[in-house]
């Protein structure tokens, strides 16, 4: 009867299933209104209009750092799995233990770009400067879509506490810094905060009933961090607005796009460009050109992936690697020479699988190898951290390693398929500058539809 006369009024509770299978008392229902779905309906819409015979690709990210890490990031996965069983969902949880702002905004295009998701659960301490940097980030190299979290309650919050209160800085992160972030960059914004206190309230429970130690979550957090996500991550159609509609369009051929024979044109705009076929396998590949150039000829089409970790495990070893020159594809290898006991000196040398052997450097200068290829700053040594946490010496011949990957394909083949559910698709330019384009497919062309991602941003 509750729940009746609460969804009468308007109110989100746990649905009656959830709450048979909980294995902790239940969130008090909320009133819906128009935070619940907003800024993420391209994402719940591709999930919602998939079925058998569509399955519509879709790519979630979990990022920040350790409360990120947590079960709740799992329980939410495995309810859009269940919610959405024909979708095409692809998952990953990238976060960085440890890592606030100001260090994963150094990693953050490492972990971003390749992945290109449309949508990115968000949480992470730290410099809100910072913060903004990986929102930027994202609202000018992708088009996805993104739920950032408010903290969760770690001590009962004090109202408009001044400069000199211990919980000032979390006052202004979350009641001003946060909603001005995700206004500005047009964010959805999950109120974790005020809704962690109204369950605290409803049960009469204290702040650490819901934590293993000072912030993290015990089994207990995590079942409300999953409830109350879960709540921000339902389909309103309502709520799609102009700008998500737009960032990603797809032309279909023969509807939308001429057909021109042994050939295809079309302007564009945005940094992205996927090909989808019928087709599956064909032997001959037709040319792909945009601008008149093979994609791989942009610079940003070859992207650098997150190196290994440090010796503890704990993050990589360097936070960012960058670039002068343009990139080849391959893999690259840096190894310690020598090194001193702080780690506040390391010698050493850089190589890549096709670039060779390309300089020796010492960590505490800037490193620009031979090529230009490979551009690594003094202040990404994270290893150096490392060495002052753990007390563990950095030892001559350790290796650091990554790779540069293709984020294009100069030449398009339909992929091998034997699932007519799911798109033939094959990115063939990711990571243009965001702006007007022109894309040229040559020869056999056995392309249905052409999609064309357009970041928010530039």
């Amino acid at each position: 009867m509750r729940l009746l006369i609460a969804l009468s009024l308007g109110l989100l509770a746990v649905p009656a299933e959830s709450q048979e299978k909980a294995p902790f008392p239940p969130l008090p229902p909320v009133k819906d209104d128009s935070s619940f779905g907003a800024q993420v309906q391209r994402t719940m819409g591709l999930l919602a209009s998939s079925t058998p015979k569509k399955r519509n690709r879709v790519r979630v990210l979990f990022y920040g750092q350790s409360i990120t890490e947590q079960k709740w990031s799992t329980l939410v996965a495995e309810d859009l799995r269940r919610r959405f069983p024909h979708a095409d969902l692809e998952i990953q949880n990238k976060a960085v233990g440890g890592f606030a702002s100001q260090l994963l905004s150094r990693v953050a295009e490492h972990d971003l770009l390749p992945f290109y998701p449309d949508l990115v659960i968000f949480h992470v301490y730290g410099d809100h400067t910072k913060y903004e940097e990986i929102l930027r980030l994202l609202r000018t190299r992708t088009t996805a879509e993104i739920l950032m979290q408010r903290d969760h309650v770690t001590a009962w919050p004090v109202e408009n506490p001044d400069q000199k209160h211990p919980l000032w800085w979390d006052h202004m992160m979350n009641n001003v810094f946060l909603p001005g972030l995700a206004k500005k960059y047009g964010c959805g914004l999950a109120d974790v905060r005020g809704q962690w206190l109204e369950y605290l309230k409803a049960h009469s429970l204290e702040p650490k009933a819901l934590l293993s130690d000072d912030v993290h979550l015990n089994d207990h957090g995590c079942f409300v961090m999953a409830e109350i996500v879960k709540r921000y991550l339902v389909h309103k159609p309502e709520l799609l607005s102009d700008e998500a509609r737009g960032s990603v369009r797809t032309f279909e051929v023969g509807k939308d796009l001429p057909s021109q024979g042994n050939s295809l044109k079309l302007d564009f705009e945005g940094n992205r460009v996927d090909l989808i076929s019928s087709a599956s396998g064909l032997a001959a590949p037709s040319r792909v050109l945009i601008d008149g150039r093979k994609p791989s000829e942009f610079p940003d089409c070859i992207a650098f992936t997150r190196t290994s970790p440090s010796q503890s495990l704990w993050g990589p070893a360097l936070l960012r690697v960058s670039s002068e020159k343009p990139r080849e594809v391959e893999d690259w290898t840096l190894k310690i020479l020598e090194a001193d006991d702080a780690a506040e000196r390391l010698k050493f040398s850089v190589s890549g699988s096709r670039t060779g052997p390309d300089g020796e450097g010492v960590s505490n200068e800037r490193f620009v190898s031979k090529s230009g290829r490979v551009v690594i700053e003094p202040g990404d040594w994270w290893v150096k951290n490392i060495r002052q946490i753990t007390k563990k010496p950095v030892p001559a011949g350790f290796v650091i390693t990554w790779k540069a990957v293709p984020m294009f394909a100069d030449g398009f083949s339909p992929p091998l398929s034997n699932d007519a559910s799911r798109e033939n698709v094959v990115t063939v330019a990711q990571g243009l500058p965001n702006g007007k384009h022109t894309l040229e497919v040559r020869g056999l062309v056995p392309v249905t539809a052409v999609r064309v991602y357009r970041p928010p941003m530039k």
